[in-house]
């Protein structure tokens, strides 16, 4: 990692000391893990009853019920989750932008994550996206120890993602600038996973083009050299090629389960404003 981005770790971990991970409120169903969620599961903590349902597991009728009252009804137990982070950040060359506040901010971002997970109990793995998705070296220690976190690789992820620990919570972290169907990552990201979230992180140039400027532009996957004039025509269709982009992203985490959030990375690096992560329960502040 560039010692220019690690002291960014040391800012991720002071912006989490008001912040947990929460505890999830849904897993998947017929797994049992080592932590007490908040829906009914397969744990052995007894919650409730409910009338049977066709489809129910016949192995959670309640026999002795149905015995006095002729009625069929299922306990209903407080399902268990396993206290675990696979966290996984996106290693492509425009995670880093010379000029843009995107290579601190996902750093920063790491940190806050795992330093947030050890503040809930749970456990965390921190992972590079490239070519391969690889566990990070002392990727499962306090971020200030972590060696090899980078933004070098050109183009977008190419291999099959790794079979994650099951019941735990995920997080991805990326730009989500490359081509490909979304639900082709989110699926197999989201699978057999109690929460997944992904963090479409942007620079504020990536979201709002200056309108007026001329840009000598260099791919940062390629290198190719472009001359580009941003008028209000240009900056007009980009955004609504975001907004397309953004929405396919959405729906294709709707569709697997998982929470989508987009944020600004010099607004992050500014004010730490995660309320749309503890909205939606990802975070608990403490």
């Amino acid at each position: 990692m560039r010692e220019s981005l690690r002291r960014f770790l040391a800012e991720g971990e002071v912006a989490a000391a008001r912040y947990a991970l929460g505890v999830p409120r849904s897993a998947p169903a017929g797994l049992a893990g080592s932590t007490l969620g908040q829906r009914a599961g397969t744990s052995l903590e007894f919650k409730d009853h409910r009338g049977y349902e066709p489809g129910d597991d016949l192995r959670h009728i309640d026999w002795n019920a149905y015995a006095r009252t002729d009625q069929l009804t299922v306990k209903l137990f407080r399902e268990e989750v396993t206290p675990h982070l696979d966290l996984v950040v996106d290693g492509s060359r425009s995670m880093d932008l010379e000029g843009t506040q995107k290579g601190p901010a996902a750093v920063a971002l790491s940190a806050f994550f795992a330093t947030a997970a050890a503040r809930a109990g749970y456990s965390h793995a921190l992972w590079q996206l490239t070519e391969t998705c690889r566990p990070v070296p002392n990727g499962n220690r306090p971020p200030g120890l972590w060696d090899g976190l980078g933004f070098e690789h050109r183009g977008g992820p190419s291999a099959p993602l790794p079979p994650f620990r099951p019941r735990g919570t995920r997080v991805l972290i990326s730009d989500l600038l490359w081509l490909g169907e979304p639900l082709l990552t989110v699926r197999p990201f989201a699978e057999r996973a109690a929460v997944a979230v992904v963090v479409q992180l942007l620079a504020r140039e990536d979201a709002d083009p200056p309108v007026g400027r001329s840009f000598r532009l260099v791919d940062s996957e390629t290198d190719e050299v472009r001359e580009i004039h941003i008028d209000a025509v240009v900056a007009r269709r980009y955004r609504d090629s975001l907004a397309r982009h953004q929405e396919s992203w959405n729906l294709a985490c709707r569709q697997a389960g998982a929470t989508f959030v987009t944020l600004i990375a010099e607004d992050l690096l500014q004010r730490w404003d995660l309320d749309a992560l503890v909205a939606a329960e990802v975070l608990a502040v403490r």
